[in-house]
C-alpha cells in the first residue's frame, strides 16, 4: 500500500459524493469540521481505510478494536509513520469493540472485520449512537438484513455500505452514459466477483505472506476466516462488487427494486485441487480431506420490478485472470467489461454510431468522452489510492456526508438488499434452483425515493 495526498479539509471536497433520500433523518442541522473516527478491524482492509484517513485534516483517528496483536501493531505503525498520535487500543478478545463503542469522543466507525461480524457490529454501533460505515460481503442470515434496517430506523442513524466498485472510473463513465440514454432503455446487466483467490484463502502456516495450504486456526488474514465460508457454504458469497454498480444504473431502491432470484452452482473442485497440487500439500495432507461446499462457479439470475434482468457470477476458486465481468445492455447498444477498470480494455457497440455494424469497438473513446465529472475533478487526489483510485471516492463520500450532514449515497437499504443475495442464493441452490423472493427492505419507499447517485456535480 502506498501513501498518498488526499483532498484536505475544504468545502469543495463535498462534491465527490452522492445524495439519496433514505427516509432516515439522522443528522442535525449544523455541519461539522472534523470527524472523530474509530476503526473496528485493522487487518489488511482496515489498514487500507486507515491509510485513506491518515492524511486528511478533517479526520481524527481515536481508537482501534482488533484482537489480533500483529494487525494492531501494523496499524499503529502507520499512524506513527504519519506523525499521528497512537490510537487507543481495544484488543481484549472479539467483543472488546463494544468498549470502543462506549466512548463519547467518537462520531463514526469503520467496520472492516470478517463477514460474520458485520451485522452484529453494525447493530451495536447504531445502538451506541454512532455512524457505521461497513465493508462489503453477504449476510450470513436473511434476518441480519432486516435487523440492520430496523436498527438504523430505530436509532435514526444512517449506515453506509463501503462498496468501492461503484466508484470505479469506467463504471462511473458507463453510469454517466446510462443516465444520458446512450444505451437506450436498459434490458440486461451482468457483474460478479471473478477473482482467483486460492492463494489468499491459504498460507503456508509459517510465513503468513506466502501461499500455502493452511486455513482456519493456522491461517493468516483472510485465510483465517474467509476459507471457512468456502468450506461450509454454497452460494453467491460476495455479491456487492458485481451487483452494487449495476443496481445504481437501474435505480434499485429508488424507483425500481429487486424482486426474485434463482441460483445454481457447479461442482466444487478448485480448492481441493489446489491443496493436492501445492508443494506444501499433497493427497495425504489433512486439508486434502476437507469437503468444500462452495461450487467453483455460482450463477445467480435476478429479476427487477421494472423488467430488467441481472446475472451475477461468483468465481474465486478456479484459475483465471481478475475481472468483474460487467455488461450493460440496452435497446441501443451494449458495453462489455474485459478487465479491471482501464478505459482501453472494454468493448462497446452502439447501434448506428459504432464504425461497423455488428462489430465491437474498443470502448476507450466512449469512456473518455463520458468520463464522470467527479473523476475529472478529483483524478489527481485519487492517484495512488487503493483499487485504482476508487477507494478514495468511497471513503471521501463517507466522511463528507458526515461532515455536511447529508444522507449517504449507498445506504442501509442498499446494504440490506445486496447482502440478502447471499442467504437467498444459498437457499435457492439447496432447493435445486428454486426461485426466491427478495424482500423489499424499504417497505415501499422505493416508489418515491429519488434516483440521484453521484449526481451532486450536475
Amino acid at each position: 500500500m502506498h501513501r498518498r495526498k488526499f483532498i484536505q479539509h475544504s468545502s469543495s471536497a463535498g462534491l465527490a459524493l452522492g445524495f439519496s433520500l433514505s427516509g432516515i433523518q439522522a443528522f442535525a442541522a449544523e455541519s461539522i469540521n472534523k470527524v472523530r473516527l474509530g476503526i473496528i478491524g485493522v487487518g489488511m482492509r482496515g489498514q487500507s481505510h486507515l491509510e485513506m484517513m491518515i492524511n486528511r485534516t478533517d479526520v481524527e483517528i481515536i481508537a482501534f478494536a482488533d484482537p489480533n496483536p500483529s494487525m494492531m501493531a501494523d496499524a499503529q505503525k502507520l499512524l506513527k509513520q504519519a506523525g499521528k498520535s497512537a490510537a487507543i487500543e481495544y484488543a481484549k478478545g472479539n467483543y472488546d469493540y463494544q468498549n470502543l463503542l462506549k466512548r463519547t469522543d467518537i462520531d463514526a466507525v469503520i467496520i472492516a472485520t470478517p463477514w460474520e461480524w458485520h451485522a452484529p457490529q453494525v447493530i451495536d454501533t447504531l445502538k451506541a449512537g454512532k455512524i457505521p460505515g461497513v465493508e462489503v460481503c453477504g449476510a450470513v442470515k436473511l434476518q441480519d438484513c432486516w435487523d440492520m434496517v430496523n436498527a438504523s430506523e430505530k436509532a435514526n442513524i444512517p449506515v453506509m455500505v463501503l462498496e468501492n466498485v461503484c466508484y470505479r472510473r469506467d463504471v462511473m463513465a458507463i453510469y454517466n452514459m446510462v443516465r444520458k440514454g446512450v444505451f437506450g432503455e436498459i434490458l440486461h446487466l451482468q457483474g460478479g466477483y471473478e477473482h482467483d483467490l486460492r492463494g489468499v484463502k491459504f498460507n503456508d502456516g509459517v510465513n503468513p505472506y506466502n501461499s500455502g495450504v493452511e486455513f482456519g486456526d493456522k491461517g493468516f488474514s483472510e485465510a483465517a476466516w474467509r476459507t471457512i465460508h468456502s468450506r461450509d457454504r454454497n452460494g453467491e458469497l460476495y455479491p456487492t462488487h458485481g451487483l452494487g454498480p449495476v443496481a445504481m444504473m437501474i435505480d434499485i431502491n429508488r424507483g425500481n427494486r429487486l424482486t426474485r432470484l434463482s441460483s445454481i452452482a457447479t461442482k466444487a473442485r478448485g480448492l481441493h485441487k489446489y491443496i493436492v497440487n501445492h508443494p506444501k500439500g499433497g493427497e495425504n495432507h489433512p486439508n486434502a480431506k476437507v469437503n468444500f461446499k462452495l461450487g467453483d462457479i455460482v450463477s445467480t439470475q435476478i429479476q427487477t420490478e421494472n423488467g430488467e434482468t441481472i446475472l451475477l457470477t461468483h468465481d474465486t476458486n478456479s484459475p483465471r485472470p481478475y475481472n468483474l465481468g460487467f455488461r450493460v445492455q440496452g435497446t441501443e447498444g451494449i458495453w462489455q467489461d474485459t478487465h479491471a477498470g482501464e478505459f482501453n480494455a472494454g468493448m462497446i457497440y452502439i447501434e448506428g454510431k459504432s464504425p461497423k455494424a455488428h462489430q465491437w469497438e474498443n470502448s476507450e473513446k466512449w469512456l473518455k468522452e463520458y468520463d464522470h465529472p467527479l473523476w475529472k475533478k478529483y483524478e489527481n487526489d485519487a492517484k495512488g489510492a487503493g483499487h485504482g483510485g476508487m477507494d478514495f471516492f468511497v471513503d471521501n463520500a463517507f466522511i463528507e456526508c458526515i461532515k455536511r450532514k447529508v444522507n449517504f449515497p449507498l445506504d442501509v437499504y442498499d446494504l440490506a438488499t445486496w447482502y440478502a443475495i447471499t442467504p437467498l442464493s444459498e437457499k435457492s441452490i439447496a432447493e435445486n434452483g428454486q426461485v426466491q423472493t427478495i424482500p423489499d427492505f424499504t417497505r415501499g419507499k422505493w416508489k418515491t425515493r429519488k434516483a440521484d447517485f453521484i449526481m451532486g456535480e450536475y
